[in-house]
């Protein structure tokens, strides 16, 4: 009967190294003939009367072959090719065609098919048909994994070159989507206090869904992981690791989740979904999956550590910046407004966020050698020459503070150098125009500009308009002329900002309503 196995072997699938073959043909001595010999040869097979038969034998079972008839009842060689080709792409497809229709077994190579063999045949013809489109399908299986090897070793890459948790995240997400075919990419990261927060939530450019998707219930993915088991589910099962959603939740139809893990503890989920009907995740995909978290597993660790360092490295400089503004009381949040000034500055310069977030550092951190000057930072009136020549050596006391600590040493160049004149008369180096470091140029105007609008202890402080002009009449001198204007253009467009919000702010107090209350 059609469906049935033949092979002298075990009801169930042998090994995975022995071929298995798919006889279709509607006459059944064919089949038997066919199969006991295929089964001699050392192939597992199982036959099937017509292609609807076959499709249901395909769903059952994984093939490596199907050799089919071209002409049946119900379904037909062509029909089946078709199906083939849409459902499992992998099955190596051989026609068997009478002389009459060599023109469409031609057509059916056309379509997909491997090769055709004509009726009568020889049943070495066809064995020996068959280990052809084996040895294909098997270079066709090396190339695949060759093709995964080599993306598996860019991702490996791209992972290990970043210390950028958001740009390690972003390719792994990248990777499963692109890799295992998903629709959507979740990955759950350990928040520190026994639970998980959903730290990436990436969909597929493919994916066009309509309605709401549902979330990943975390603790259902915990209970699974408890006992150490592959987490890879469809249907039903698969929206058990879901929140139930409303009638316009669209349904998972297949998840497949791995746990990233670093020395024996779990730092989060990498979770893939598909949502598109039909489409279910395979053991390879998995296994896939599986190879992209142990590759990102040490990644996400070491960026994790490294986000840690920089909010560390955030919080010193916070210290000593406020360190620094006690010790003069006149100059109470001046590291905060240079840094603000030299921020502005750098981004009207068009330079990138890194390069930014170090002016914006550095500028905080400007005056941190005035901790090596032992003199009275509050006296009244001017400084004595003597006790100016130790305070022009605060930026080189900068430098011996910051050098020591590595990941402080790209503030230096600003910190260092934030005193030196675009004429070569600055200290305390004496380095001229664009010799000068970017870096140093930008903070020298913010600082100028806050120290002249600001109370000193030896003055009050200067008007805006006074500060301004001084700026404009020192460039080329003091300053770099061509920032000049650049710095000029944003110190008025943050004044007027700063001024409409406190006129808003005002207008929002006066516009108090009367409660109601009657007044007679």
């Amino acid at each position: 009967m059609g469906g049935e196995p033949v092979t002298r072997r075990d009801e169930q699938p042998g090994p995975e190294d022995i071929p298995r073959i798919l006889v279709v043909d509607d006459e059944k001595v064919i089949r038997e003939i066919l199969a006991d010999f295929l089964s001699m040869e050392g192939f597992w097979v199982r036959t099937a009367e017509d292609g609807s038969a076959a499709l249901v034998e395909l769903s059952r079972q994984t093939y490596d072959l199907v050799l089919s008839d071209l002409k049946m009842p119900n379904m037909g060689g062509l029909e089946l090719l078709e199906a083939i080709a849409k459902h499992t792409p992998h099955v190596v497809t051989v026609i068997m065609t009478g002389f009459g229709t060599v023109e469409t077994a031609i057509d059916a190579m056309k379509r997909g098919a491997y090769d055709y063999i004509l009726k009568p045949f020889k049943v070495e013809e066809v064995v020996h048909t068959i280990r052809r489109g084996l040895e294909k399908q098997k270079l066709q299986a090396e190339n695949l994994r060759l093709k995964e090897a080599l993306s598996l070793y860019k991702v490996s890459e791209a992972i290990a070159a970043s210390l950028s948790l958001d740009e390690v995240l972003e390719t792994i997400a990248d990777a499963a989507l692109d890799e295992v075919d998903a629709d959507q990419v979740v990955v759950l990261l350990d928040n520190g206090e026994g639970g998980l927060f959903e730290r990436t939530n990436d969909l597929s450019e493919r994916f066009v869904h309509r309605g709401r998707l549902p979330g990943i219930d975390s603790a259902a993915i915990v209970r699974w992981f408890e006992e150490d088991r592959p987490l890879r589910v469809h249907g039903i099962k698969a929206q058990g690791y879901f929140f139930a959603g409303d009638a316009e939740t669209v349904g998972p139809q297949s998840l497949v989740v791995t746990q990233l893990r670093m020395r024996n503890r779990a730092l989060g989920y990498l979770c893939a979904v598909s949502y598109t009907r039909g489409k279910k995740f395979d053991e390879g995909q998995r296994k896939l999956l599986s190879i992209v978290a142990n590759r990102a597993a040490a990644a996400i660790e070491n960026a994790k550590l490294y986000e840690d360092l920089q909010a560390t490295f955030r919080q010193t400089i916070r210290g000593l910046a406020s360190a620094i503004d006690k010790m003069d009381r006149y100059t109470a949040g001046h590291s905060g407004r240079v840094a603000a000034y030299a921020q502005l500055l750098a981004i009207k310069l068009g330079m990138s966020e890194p390069e930014i977030e170090i002016v914006r550092q550095s500028a905080l951190m400007h005056d941190v050698g005035k901790i090596g000057c032992v003199m009275n930072l509050n006296k009244p009136g001017k400084l004595s020459q003597e006790e100016y020549e130790i305070f022009k050596q605060h930026p080189g006391f900068g430098k011996d503070i910051l050098e020591p600590i590595t990941f402080l040493n790209p503030l230096i160049p600003g910190v260092h150098l934030h005193h030196e004149r675009y004429d070569g008369e600055g200290y305390p180096l004496g380095m001229k125009g664009q010799d000068i470091p970017l870096m140093a140029r930008i903070i020298s105007f913010a600082d100028t500009y806050d120290a002249m609008t600001s109370d000193r202890a030896y003055r009050k402080a200067l008007p805006h308009e006074v500060a301004t002009n001084e700026i404009r009449r020192c460039s080329g001198a003091q300053f770099d002329p061509d920032l000049a204007a650049e710095f000029d253009e944003l110190i008025e467009a943050y004044r007027k900002e700063k001024a409409e919000k406190k006129a808003a702010l005002h207008a929002d107090d006066e516009a108090e309503p009367d409660g109601g209350l009657s007044k007679t």
